[in-house]
């Protein structure tokens, strides 16, 4: 079942149930899926493609949600939470840290990098290989830790 399916099946579930907030989540999560796919010509996308667009609205919500808690507007930075919420459902599973870990030691072992000069290439590697299921700054830190 593609997230496009998921996310139709949902938005009827929550339908029935009467659940505004959760469908308002769902809807803008289909908007954003169907906007992704004219922009590739209403190809499919891969799931690589729907992982970052999920985790740009996830962000998208959570910077607003800042935003409105440093304006004092607590009650729309709830809305924005919760939506981050149901949108973080649909997201692949999260590495710990200490799987991150792992990873980038076969790949440091792997490319025999010792230099400063390595970090870019090696961050480029662990991100493909983490591939949206770590954030691309925890990344950056743990390889710059093990390769500095």
């Amino acid at each position: 079942m593609t997230l496009e399916e998921k996310i139709n099946a949902d938005i009827k579930q929550a339908m029935l149930a009467r659940e505004k907030e959760k469908l308002e989540a769902l809807r803008a999560v289909k908007s954003a899926v169907l906007l992704a796919k004219t922009e590739k010509t209403g190809a499919e996308l891969d799931e690589q493609i729907e992982t970052k667009l999920l985790h740009k609205l996830v962000k998208q919500r959570k910077d607003a949600a800042l935003i409105y808690r440093d304006q004092n507007r607590p009650e729309l930075a709830e809305v924005e939470e919760f939506q981050a919420s149901v949108i973080e459902k649909y997201l692949p599973e999260m590495l710990s840290e200490s799987e991150v870990n792992l990873i980038i030691d076969k790949i440091i072992a792997k490319s025999g990098a010792v230099s400063a000069k390595d970090i870019g290439r090696i961050i480029g590697e662990v991100s493909k290989e983490v591939a949206g299921r770590a954030e691309g700054k925890l990344v950056a830190e743990l390889v710059k830790k093990k390769v500095s």
